[in-house]
């Protein structure tokens, strides 16, 4: 199948102030999203994320290189009006209610009254805004805004879901329940593009992932090709033993309490590890193996470019 979202060799400069120099933020940006597909888009503040998303919604205009969304010119009216946007700071009209806003955007698509009341009301609900509905958004909070936000990108039922850092001003619970709504997306066949500086969510949830440093893709590719489920080491919390006991088999990170954690390397170490604690009638309080994960990537790449 072709894909839902393409860009090559992607350029943008702008010149900040009056500095007539300008400053390149992508350096020849290339990636592919493919249908039915979650697609992390990853990196530090000013890789350049935004300004990518920015020049595919056509809100700037690139220096060079190809755009297109379901085969077609990122600017085409027919690819555009598939597409739901939620912005990392979104900005609404704040007197209108919840179901106000909705409404108005429903419009902007062109749904007829009866469909906008029936979508509306099962989108408040979906997102955790139903007893909120009739509340003007300048009492919103910042979590409230965001669900909102999403509701108005869902209200076309969108086949590619572009979100911008839509996880801030969550708390736990939002974050799982915005989860649920982006893999109930996948479920229904839609694609989601997704900016996050949350790791642990992009890595619940994504079929591939790219990571942008300074304005180029340095590592991208499955998620299960890019992090090894190999154990990189071994954490033990143990007491009952001083700290020279445990010389040589592993790196000791923290301890307080009595209690000492140990970084050991190595299933060899491990074992020689709890044979030595239990020689000495120590006590293992918990063994946790690790392996590589997604911040541990994501951190490589940027130190390393």
């Amino acid at each position: 199948m072709a894909a839902v979202l393409t860009v090559k060799n992607l350029r943008k400069s702008f010149a900040p102030g009056f500095i007539p120099r300008r400053k390149e933020i992508l350096k020849g940006v290339s990636l592919e999203v493919e249908p039915g597909e979650i697609f992390g888009y990853l990196g530090p503040n000013g890789a350049g994320k935004t300004t990518t998303l920015k020049c595919l919604l056509g809100l700037v205009f690139p220096d060079s290189g190809i755009l297109t969304l379901f085969g077609r010119p990122h600017l085409s009216l027919s690819a555009r009006q598939r597409l739901g946007y939620l912005p990392e700071s979104p900005y609404f009209y704040d007197h209108l209610t919840a179901f106000e806003f909705l409404d108005f955007t429903a419009r902007l698509f062109g749904l007829k009254k009866e469909e906008r009341r029936k979508r509306i009301s099962a989108l408040l609900e979906r997102v955790g805004l139903a007893d909120a509905g009739r509340t003007p958004l300048r009492k919103f909070s910042r979590g409230m805004l965001q669900r909102a936000g999403l509701a108005q990108a869902l209200v076309n039922d969108p086949d590619l879901l572009i979100l911008d850092e839509p996880l801030g001003g969550l708390d736990p619970i939002g974050r799982k329940e915005l989860r649920d709504i982006i893999l109930e997306q996948k479920r229904q066949g839609k694609t989601v593009f997704l900016c996050s500086h949350i790791l642990q969510d992009i890595e619940m949830i994504c079929d591939r992932v790219a990571i942008l440093v300074a304005g180029r893709i340095m590592s991208s590719g499955r998620l299960r090709d890019l992090v090894s489920e190999k154990i990189e080491f071994t954490e033990i919390e143990i007491s009952g033993l001083k700290q020279e006991e445990l010389a040589g088999l592993g790196e000791s990170l923290a301890g307080q309490e009595g209690r000492i954690l140990l970084k050991v390397v190595g299933e060899d170490k491990v074992d020689d590890v709890l044979s030595l604690v239990l020689s000495r009638k120590g006590r293992v309080h918990s063994l946790l193996p690790r392996s590589l994960t997604l911040e541990d990537l994501f951190l490589d790449t940027v130190k390393s470019s």
